[in-house]
């Protein structure tokens, strides 16, 4: 017998849910409280399980942290920072203590994000070593687990510095800002430097191009010069407004842009324009003549002084007299022109 089925019976049928699942629901729920709460819901199960060091067993029903975590199946050392995290936040007013939660007790948390502040998931933060990342973490307004991960895992540190350029140039400052308290690391760094070559060189063409700017800021600033034979004047009016026109130029460079074209193109027209305003004054340029007669007759002077001959019997040459005697002639030559000059006079 044919029996005939309604099509609204069907689509009722097909569109009737499915009986919900008590182990859906129950995820569902858990998964919602974490969302919530974050790793407070954890910390709770073990506030109320654990008991507090100084209880023993027989005044409460909760458990040691070695054997909840064997009932959990995992680290009593994880245990324990889910309960030092609790620790914390109770003395500071935001959850109950221990000796205030029974096992199964229900208590309103803190936002899931809060959680962090308290809890380190990494056992190297209890170290005196740790609790000084974590400061600098939290000085930084970062999440003080992100830069112990970094601190225990050096290679992913160096490959990333060596991948990333915006990496590498957070790790240079870093250090920059580490070796101003810390000598040994300073000395370190040098010691690196000077036995690279590529760093060695690079190390000398930035102080050439630094020592260069300097000298185009010096005349800029103070207004002054020093010539080439050493003299300290004031510098001509249009030679410091070049100097200042130059030095704005540096100043505007971008950060990081090289710097060593322009200082070298600053400092060779400030040194040619020095050159070219000693000679175009008289007096200045007498001067600096005189100058620099001077400073070479101390020199050779100082020289002469330094040669001993008290042994000389030991390496006596023809050739040394022959210098020696030649030098005298100079001299002697100076000297009457010196005299001559001042007949002239």
């Amino acid at each position: 017998m044919t029996v005939a089925i309604d099509p609204s019976e069907t689509s009722a049928a097909a569109a009737s849910p499915a009986p919900l699942s008590d182990l859906v629901a129950r995820d569902a729920r858990e998964f919602g409280v974490y969302a919530r709460t974050g790793g407070w819901a954890f910390g709770l199960m073990v506030a109320r399980s654990v008991r507090p060091g100084g209880q023993s067993a027989q005044e409460t029903p909760k458990v040691s942290a070695k054997e909840f975590a064997e009932l959990a199946g995992c680290s009593a050392e994880r245990v324990m920072r889910h309960y030092k995290a609790w620790d914390r936040a109770a003395d500071d007013g935001l959850v109950p203590h221990f000796e205030e939660l029974a096992p199964g007790q229900e208590v309103e948390l803190p936002d899931a994000d809060v959680w962090l502040t308290y809890y380190v998931s990494r056992s190297s933060a209890s170290s005196e070593r740790g609790t000084a990342i974590a400061e600098a973490a939290e000085a930084e307004g970062i999440r003080p687990t992100k830069a112990l991960e970094v601190a225990e895992n050096p290679t992913a540190l160096r490959a990333a510095i060596l991948a990333d350029p915006s990496t590498a140039r957070a790790a240079r400052a870093a250090l920059l800002d580490r070796i101003k308290e810390d000598p040994e690391l300073q000395s370190e760094l040098a010691r690196d430097v000077v036995r690279t070559d590529d760093l060695k060189k690079a190390v000398a063409s930035e102080s050439r191009s630094a020592d260069r700017i300097g000298y185009v800021r010096q005349i800029a600033e103070s207004g002054r010069i020093k010539t080439p034979a050493g003299q300290t004047v004031d510098a001509p009016a249009d030679l410091r407004q070049e100097a200042e026109r130059h030095l704005s130029l540096l100043d505007e460079l971008e950060e990081g842009e090289d710097s060593g074209e322009w200082a070298t193109e600053a400092y060779d027209t400030l040194k040619t324009l020095v050159v070219e305003a000693v000679e175009a004054d008289p007096e200045l340029r007498v001067q600096e003549r005189r100058t620099k007669f001077y400073s070479g007759l101390q020199k050779a002077t100082k020289v002469f002084e330094e040669l001993t001959f008290d042994d000389a019997q030991d390496f006596y040459e023809d050739d040394m007299v022959k210098q020696l005697e030649e030098l005298q002639q100079a001299i002697g030559g100076c000297i009457a022109a010196l005299r001559g000059a001042r007949a002239t006079d």
